[in-house]
């Protein structure tokens, strides 16, 4: 089955001769269950690409389909029970005189939950932090904490699919991977669809199977993650972006 399904996507920012064309003509399908990334330097479109699905960009054409629904204009409730997002910066993502119990309450009390305190305990420890976390606030906590926290107000209404927008870039190095390696078993667990953007082809050919790389707003190339590692991009602008990753890590 087809969790996601864009078609000829275009957005803009500004009118007339201010317009600016962030996304040109993107087409892409995620498998249910699948996680697929979008690559590509600053610039390139692919945040652009979430915000368009998530309705936090007002000004786009083209078809955003989800399980087969053709979306609007606007988003309802049922959207957000079935996507969610999480934001690159743990820092401003959470709301600095709330608790974690408030952010969690929340989310959950506005979907219409009633066990709310069973679920806060164990999106907790879902997303690895115990219930001593639970009445902090987000100065508190360490950056990585604070993107499990976010973690988990994504999970809270129990989404299917989960748009992780440069999830692990405003990390240290050292927690990046514990990060990583959350959300692999949590999709495993959960049978979640998961569409990553990343600049960091080491962390897409970690977190992905599929790949679609993103310059000028525009999807140049897509490809398995096997020929990313085997180095087999047709593309120049690809072979470009691989060939700057493997002189990162020399």
């Amino acid at each position: 089955m087809t969790a996601i399904q864009i078609e000829n996507l275009n957005v803009w920012f500004g009118e007339g001769p201010d317009r600016n064309d962030a996304v040109k003509s993107v087409s892409c399908t995620v498998a249910e269950g699948e996680s697929f990334g979008l690559v590509g330097e600053s610039g390139s479109g692919k945040s652009t690409v979430l915000r368009a699905v998530t309705g936090l960009v007002p000004t786009w054409e083209g078809t955003i389909r989800i399980n087969g629904k053709t979306l609007g204009r606007k988003r309802d409730r049922e959207f957000y029970k079935t996507v969610q997002m999480v934001f690159q910066d743990p820092y401003a993502s959470l709301h600095p005189r709330m608790t974690v119990d408030a952010v969690l309450s929340e989310v959950l009390q506005l979907h219409g939950f009633k066990d709310i305190d069973s679920r806060i305990d164990r999106l907790l420890r879902d997303v690895g932090l115990g219930a001593g976390f639970r009445f902090r606030y987000p100065h508190q906590l360490s950056g990585g904490q604070r993107q499990r926290v976010a973690i988990a107000r994504a999970l809270a209404p129990e989404p299917r699919i989960l748009l992780l927008d440069e999830p692990t870039s405003a990390l240290d190095v050292s927690v990046q991977a514990e990060i990583l390696n959350l959300l692999t078993d949590l999709r495993a667990e959960r049978g979640l669809t998961y569409v990553m953007v990343s600049h960091d082809l080491g962390v897409v050919g970690h977190m992905c199977g599929q790949i679609a790389v993103m310059q000028h707003g525009e999807v140049v190339e897509e490809l398995g993650v096997a020929n990313m590692r085997e180095l087999k991009a047709e593309h120049a602008y690809t072979r470009h972006l691989l060939d700057s990753s493997l002189r990162s890590v020399r």
